[in-house]
Parts: C-alpha cells; sequence; structure tokens
C-alpha cells in the first residue's frame, strides 16, 4: 500500500514539469533553492542541463527524473522567470542516531552491522519507505535465531536541521524448539549415525542448560553441508540433498525439519591422473597425493592432496596456483578416476615487505625475522615461516599476513604483516606479600623488547623476608646478523633459607656470567655460558647435620667428657645429684638405662661445611641446546618445545659439581579454533660432584609449588634434613634429682640448678641430585571473556618428586612420586604474568606440607 502511495507522488512530481513548461525556451541561467546540506555543484553534477541549453517538457521531465535518482530529494519543482530555470528542492533528512530498546540476544553492533549491510546507517541519508525494510531486515535476523514471533517497531522522531532519530522498539519474542529432525532416503546409514554430524538436535530436558535444541538457520545450512561431506568422503560422489523442508507450529513455538537425501552407490578409486603444467617432478607432487588406487573415494582427501600440492607450488613462488582434483565416473564399474589439474600461473615475485601496528617495536626488530626476501620469488613457506617467527619473539598478541597482488601486475605481491604489540615485560615498584617470601619491598624492570630494539634488560632490587637481592642482565639476540646471541649478567644475593621453610643457613652470593647462543636452524640453538661467583654459608641456630655435624654448644656446660655428663653440682648438696654422676655411657648401671637414647654424636660425624667449608668460588661451564616450534611465545597453543643443558664446574673449582636438566612441552589443539588444547609438560634433572664428597647442597634440585607440583608448598617436597642435637636450658621446679632415671632421658644440671635436656629441632625441605616432573593439561576457554590471547585457564594433573641418591632413606622409588590436580588461571596483566592455582593433594603422606591455593606473579607460563 505504501508502495503504490510512493508512485503516485512520484507520477505527480514528474507531471508538474510538464505541465508547467508547454512551450520551450532557451536557459540564460538555472537557480538552485532549498538546499541545505547538499551542495549546488552535486546538484549541477546531476543535472543534466546547462545554461544556453534549448529546452522542452520533455526533456525537462528526464533531467527531473535524473536528479531523483541521486536519492538526495524526497520533492523536486521545476519553474521558470523569464528565461531562468528554477530548481526547488526538498532534501531528504539524515539519521542522526539510531536506539535500540528490548533486544538482549543480539547486541546492538550486530544489530547495527545488518542495517548497515541493507544501506542503513547513522549520517546517511533516510526515506520513509526505508521503515519497512528496517523492520523485515531486523526481523529477519531474529527468524535466523528462530525466534518467529519476534516483532519490530520504528518511530521517527523528526529533529531540528532536517535531520531524524530513529528509535527502534523490539520484542525479541521465544525461540522455537527442534521438535523433530526427519531424514528421508537414507538407506546406507541409520539416521542416528546421520543426526550425530548435526550441530542441531532435538530439545531435550537439559536443554535449559546445554542450549541445545534451538533452531538456527545458519547452523541447519551448516549441517546440510556437513551431511554432504560425510557422504562424499564415503565414496558416496552422487549424494544430493532434493529438498529441506522448515515447519513452524501455529503457536511458533515448535520447529520441524524434513531432509530428503539421495544417496546414490558408493564409489571407489580406480586411477589417479596429474594433468597440467607441473613445474616441479612429478615424483615430488604425487608423494603429496593421500588418494590411492582402490581405496573408497573421499573428497576430503582430494581437497587436502589440492591444497598440500598449492602449497608446494607456493614454495616455487607460484603463489596464484590453482590445482583442482576431478573425480570422472569409469563406465558402470562404481569406480572414478581423480585427476589432479595443476595450473601454476605466473611466478610471483615479492615487491615490497612492510608491517603495521608495530607502534613501539622498530621495522628492522620485525624485519630480521623475516624468512622471506624483498625481490625474491614469493614462497608461500617462507612467508608462514616468517610468521610463525614473529609470534614466537612474545612482543604481539597476533600476528596476521596479507599478499595483496601489486595493481597493474600479473607477477608481483606485497607481503603486509599486521602485529598486536601486547605487554613483553614489567615495570615495577612495590610492597606486597606472598606466601613463599613474607614482605617484599621491590623496583624492578625487566624488559624483553627494550625500547622496541628487541634486546632484553632486566635490573632489579627487591628486599623480602627471604631474599635480598640485586641483579643485572643485557642480551642482544642478534650480536651479529647470523642471530648469534650475547649476553652479560651480574647479581648480588642474600638468601636465608630458613625463611623459606627449607633449611638453617643463608648463602651470601655475587657474580656474573657472559653467554653465547647460535642458531643451527630455524627451530633450534645451542648455547653456551661462562659465569663466575662467589658463595659465603652462613649457618643457622639449627642447621642440620647433614650441613653441620657438629651440636650447637651452650656457653659455660661441657656436653660430654670422657663419653659421660659432666654434673656441674658445686651450688647443691643433693646426694641424689651426686649419684647421679656415676651414670655413664659405657657403664650403664641398673637405674640409669634409659640414658642411652641419648649418647652424644661421634666425634666423626661431619656434615658439608665441616668438609669443606664455608667459603666457595665456582667458575662454571653451561652449554644448551633448545628447539622450539611453538605457535607463540606467549601462551602458546601449538607445537612444543624441548631444551636440554649441563652445567659443569671446572677443576679449579672449590667444589666441582656438575647438572644435566632436561626440560620438554607438547600443545596439541582438540578444536580447529585451538580454543581447547591438550598439554603435557615434563622435567628430569641429575647432579652430583665429580671431585667432593657431594654436590653442594645451594644446587639442589626442588620440586613443589607453582610451576612446579601444584598442591603442594613450594619448595617442600623430597628429602629432609636430619635434624641436630641441640642443648637447651629448661627451668627446673626444684634442684633435686628426679627419683628414677627411667621417668626422664639422660639430664645435666648445670651450676645454677637448672636442667639441661637434649632436644631436636624439626626437619627442612633439604632437595637432591634427581628430579622427577610431570604434568598433563586441559586448556579451555575462560567463560564470558572475548579476547582469550591474554588469559589461560586450565584443568591440570601434576606429578614429580626429588630423590638424593647419595642417601639410601632417599633414593629413587616410584611409589614416592607425589601427585595433585585442580584448576588453574595465568594471565598476562600489565606489570607482569600472574598465576593462580587450586589443587588437591591426591596422595599426601602425613609429613608433606600441602597448599590448596597458590600464586605467583612474574613467573613465566
Amino acid at each position: 500500500m505504501l508502495k503504490n502511495s510512493l508512485r503516485c507522488l512520484t507520477f505527480v512530481f514528474l507531471l508538474l514539469p510538464v505541465i508547467s513548461f508547454a512551450s520551450s525556451f532557451t536557459v540564460t541561467d538555472i537557480r538552485v533553492d532549498g538546499l541545505q546540506r547538499v551542495t549546488a555543484g552535486s546538484v549541477f553534477a546531476s543535472f543534466p542541463i546547462s545554461v544556453g541549453d534549448t529546452v522542452d517538457s520533455v526533456r525537462l521531465s528526464k533531467a527531473t527524473k535524473l536528479l531523483y535518482k541521486t536519492g538526495s530529494f524526497d520533492d523536486i519543482k521545476l519553474s521558470r522567470e523569464g528565461s531562468v530555470l528554477i530548481i526547488e528542492v526538498k532534501e531528504r533528512p539524515f539519521i542522526s542516531g539510531i536506539e535500540f530498546d528490548g533486544n538482549s540476544s543480539i547486541p546492538d553492533e550486530e544489530l547495527s552491522k545488518g542495517l548497515e549491510q541493507a544501506g542503513l546507517a547513522e549520517g546517511r541519508l533516510f526515506k520513509r519507505m526505508t521503515i519497512e525494510l528496517i523492520e523485515q531486515e531486523l526481523e529477519r535476523q531474529y527468524i535466523g535465531q528462530g525466534r518467529y514471533d519476534a516483532d519490530v517497531k520504528v518511530n521517527v522522531e523528526e529533529l531540528a536541521r532536517n535531520r531524524v532519530a530513529l528509535k527502534i522498539d523490539i520484542n525479541e519474542g521465544t525461540m522455537a524448539a527442534v521438535t523433530h529432525i526427519n531424514i528421508v532416503g537414507n538407506e546406507k546409514f541409520e539416521d542416528e549415525k546421520l543426526l550425530n554430524q548435526f550441530d542441531l538436535s532435538v530439545k531435550g530436558w537439559l536443554s535449559w542448560a546445554t542450549g541445545s535444541g534451538n533452531y538456527s538457520r545458519e547452523q541447519l545450512s551448516g549441517d546440510l553441508e556437513k551431511l554432504k561431506s560425510w557422504y562424499m568422503d564415503r565414496g558416496y560422489i552422487d549424494f544430493s540433498i532434493e529438498s529441506t523442508q522448515v515447519s513452524i507450529s501455529p503457536d511458533k513455538s515448535q520447529i520441524f525439519i524434513t531432509i530428503n537425501v539421495f544417496e546414490g552407490e558408493e564409489y571407489t578409486v580406480n586411477e589417479v591422473n596429474l594433468a597440467g603444467d607441473i613445474v616441479v617432478t612429478e615424483e615430488e607432487i604425487r608423494r603429496l597425493i593421500l588418494v590411492e588406487k582402490d581405496q573408497t573415494f573421499s573428497r576430503q582427501l582430494v581437497t587436502l592432496s589440492s591444497d598440500f600440492i598449492t602449497k608446494r607450488l607456493g614454495n616455487e613462488g607460484y603463489t596464484f596456483a590453482n590445482v583442482n582434483g576431478i573425480p570422472q565416473k569409469v563406465g558402470d564399474e562404481k569406480k572414478v578416476d581423480v585427476t589432479f589439474f595443476v595450473d601454476p600461473q605466473k611466478r610471483a615475485y615479492v615487491r615490497r615487505i612492510s608491517f603495521k601496528g608495530n607502534d613501539k617495536t622498530k621495522d628492522e626488530v620485525i624485519r630480521r625475522e623475516m624468512r622471506q626476501i624483498e625481490g625474491g620469488w614469493a614462497s608461500t613457506d617462507k612467508i608462514e615461516q616468517s610468521k610463525t617467527r614473529l609470534e614466537r619473539l612474545g612482543y604481539f598478541k597476533t600476528v596476521n599476513v596479507e599478499t595483496p597482488p601489486v595493481p597493474e601486475t600479473t607477477d608481483q605481491i606485497d607481503v603486509v604483516y599486521t602485529v598486536e604489540e601486547q605487554s613483553s615485560g614489567s615495570l615495577t615498584a612495590s610492597v606486597g606479600f606472598s606466601q613463599t617470601s613474607g614482605l617484599i619491598l621491590s623496583a624492578a624492570i625487566s624488559q624483553n623488547n627494550w625500547m622496541g630494539t628487541g634486546n632484553r634488560v632486566s635490573f632489579g632490587v627487591s628486599r623480602s623476608d627471604f631474599r635480598s637481592s640485586v641483579n643485572f642482565s643485557y642480551t642482544n639476540p642478534y650480536f651479529t646478523v647470523d642471530g648469534i646471541s650475547r649476553g652479560f649478567s651480574m647479581f648480588y644475593q642474600e638468601t636465608d633459607y630458613s625463611e623459606a621453610d627449607i633449611s638453617s643457613y643463608q648463602t651470601d652470593r655475587f657474580g656474573g656470567g657472559i653467554n653465547f647462543g647460535y642458531p643451527i636452524s630455524n627451530i633450534e640453538r645451542i648455547g653456551i655460558d661462562f659465569g663466575v661467583s662467589r658463595t659465603k654459608l652462613t649457618l643457622g641456630d639449627e642447621p642440620a647435620q647433614e650441613i653441620s655435624g657438629t651440636p650447637d654448644p651452650i656457653d659455660g656446660v661441657n656436653h660430654y667428657v670422657n663419653d659421660k655428663y659432666n654434673i656441674e653440682s658445686s651450688n647443691t648438696s643433693s646426694t641424689d645429684i651426686e649419684n647421679s654422676i656415676t651414670c655413664e655411657f659405657d657403664e650403664f648401671s641398673p637405674s640409669c638405662s634409659d640414658l642411652g637414647n641419648l649418647e652424644p654424636p661421634s666425634e666423626e660425624a661431619q656434615g658439608f661445611v665441616d668438609e669443606e667449608g664455608d667459603t666457595f668460588n665456582d667458575f662454571t661451564i653451561t652449554t644448551s641446546w633448545t628447539r622450539s616450534t611453538l605457535n607463540r611465545g606467549l601462551m602458546p597453543t601449538n607445537g612444543s618445545s624441548q631444551s636440554l643443558s649441563l652445567e659443569l664446574s671446572t677443576p679449579i673449582s672449590d667444589v666441582p659439581f656438575y647438572k644435566v636438566t632436561y626440560k620438554g612441552q607438547m600443545f596439541k589443539p582438540l578444536t580447529k579454533s585451538q580454543d581447547y588444547v591438550f598439554r603435557l609438560r615434563t622435567e628430569f634433572g641429575y647432579g652430583d660432584s665429580y671431585n667432593a664428597s657431594a654436590m653442594p647442597f645451594w644446587e639442589h634440585y626442588y620440586s613443589g609449588g607453582i610451576g612446579s607440583v601444584r598442591g603442594y608448598a613450594s619448595n617442600s617436597l623430597g628429602p629432609r634434613t636430619t635434624p641436630a642435637e641441640r642443648y637447651v636450658t629448661t627451668a627446673a621446679k626444684d634442684t633435686t634429682c628426679p627419683s628414677s632415671c627411667e621417668q626422664y632421658p639422660a639430664y645435666v644440671i648445670d651450676e645454677n640448678g637448672n636442667y639441661i635436656t637434649a632436644l631436636e629441632s624439626d626437619d627442612d625441605p633439604f632437595g637432591g641430585n634427581l628430579l622427577v616432573e610431570g604434568s598433563a593439561e586441559l586448556i579451555f576457554p575462560l567463560p564470558f571473556v572475548e579476547d582469550q590471547s591474554s588469559f589461560r585457564t586450565a584443568l591440570f594433573f601434576d606429578a614429580g618428586q626429588v630423590y638424593d641418591t647419595n642417601r639410601e632413606e632417599y633414593e629413587f622409588a616410584a611409589d614416592e612420586i607425589r601427585a595433585a590436580a585442580g584448576v588453574s588461571l595465568s594471565w598476562i596483566t600489565p606489570i607482569g604474568p600472574l598465576s593462580f592455582s587450586l589443587a588437591k593433594a591426591l596422595n599426601a603422606k602425613d609429613d608433606d606440607d600441602t597448599q590448596i591455593f597458590e600464586f605467583a606473579l612474574g613467573r613465566p607460563f
């Protein structure tokens, strides 16, 4: 009705010039009245009459039609004053804003995008007839979601300066549920097997939670294509979908889908042929073809083979190559010949490589990662390899590459890399608290892309209950143009291990080193590090016997003389005290038999410090090999990495030792989008001394905590210290000897009448020289977060243990491996990576220190 009315009005408007201009005349001037936003130049450009032209009613009518076609005017009237032609126009209003109300299932942005595709957007001209188009377009979007009862109304508010505001009221209605899906014509496969290929499903009793059972036109289209591919991959090349009927119940709440199919017969491959200009050797191409004689025909294998051949030709510069695998039936034998037609077209060359989005990172830092060179032929493999190298740097959140053809050429392309930068380091000055270190005061700067140069620089000062340190390091990954790296490091560190719940000793260490790395392939490097350090040990109040075997003395008391306790009893006359002198360790009296339970340590008992001293100079050489195919430097989702290192202190070191460490991890995507990824991690380490009583204990491996075996306190697993006997003074209730030595452990009374008893200190984690660890993780997307590139959530299973092959009670035993499971969250924040975990220890023993919640700031993932 609206359309008919508009047609009538248009006819009347077009007829007016015919009525007004019955006779012809020569135009001496043209005047345009009523313009507001449209320029007069635009009108004259669209109006095919100029000054000096002789016009009549027919020509004026045609000119008016052309002016209407610009779409800028609601009304156009022509008149004349003498020989002056007057064009009076009424401009169409423009849309100043579009407001949506009532929508929740489709966001404003999606609705606006749909309208824009239909030519309706803020700032564009408004036509009254577009109201109907708006309502139809938005209802179409909701019907695509299965909301057949959706209702859309457009309200137009006229504003000053010839503008309108559109307010769109939306009643989204309810989603129609799929009640039945019926496939007709299938004989080779049952309905259930075919419907398992569908994303659409019939609404069930759990649909309210899973969201299944809702109809979507896009999902149905995708399912039909999946069904066709499923048959084609099983040899049914004649398969077709004859028709699809989607019916809706009268109340628009239920959907019934019927799909009519023709299956045809199953075909096998007869011959595999090549045709066209192959360019490379036929033998090389045939190795890339997955289709084989007598194999059931599969369109998927044909497509993959075509892609492999196309990529191979692309590596030779034939970027625009076309490869098509065409099946052709062989008589009535239910067999097909598959012919791959190869059209390499012209070899393409790279005119220019450019970069976008690198606001901080210098072009030369990105360019040195390029394996494709300008002026050379375009290699698909090298272009993709360059993209992967950029992703592995860890400087960029995303890296995309485009290869647009150069205009007006048939054999040149440009290569454009678009990057999105992310934080590649941290700059902090903080006061904080952590589970392991207590109060932390720190100031540090760490940057893997220093000032956009690609150099790694780190400088930090920190103070905590556990450690005080100053460190500096610098690495240039491209010390030479060949990719040889060079770095320097210096450090000073005071560490009190008793504050970290390890053992009672303190180290003061300082030193430095220089390192070099050399690439042996695109994915492998070898490195060598020369280091020197000086370590000063200070024993705590209760040193373990492995550190020092000498008991802690107490001033004024001799602990043992001639294998018996010496009782200083000059200030007391107790006969019982005097009698106790007869209790000797080598000649026990019957009444004092329990004294043997506290036999003093042998003078031969020696700890590491007793044998080696407390100050050590180390000169180490560390060689390493690394291999990485990870797709990203931070939070990878595909590929693997391995590293093997040998740290060797030279013979001139005070305590020569060696350590061999292997680390490996693998990421396997479970979906094409790589939202779900399976990760495996393992770490093995072994070390020992080759010219001393034992490996330096401050070089031990430790296990437990984030980055190791979650669910157990940091560094808590593995060997424990042997507590040292320490004699302490305990105030006595009286100065008389107990009536029976059997009721008390051996005791000594000092000159002030206080009992002196032998007590044992707690055992603490001491680490070991053998480390075994492994983890399995299922990485999944964080709910309600659109950009997952800075977040990682995972379900994990960790297992590991530390052993000491030099202590019989802590030698390797598989049943001593500890395990835990839980969930973790990692987040790349502006101040550095942050990790959390909730874990449950699965086989903890009574003396294990378990921890359910753990966090860490600044740890690499």
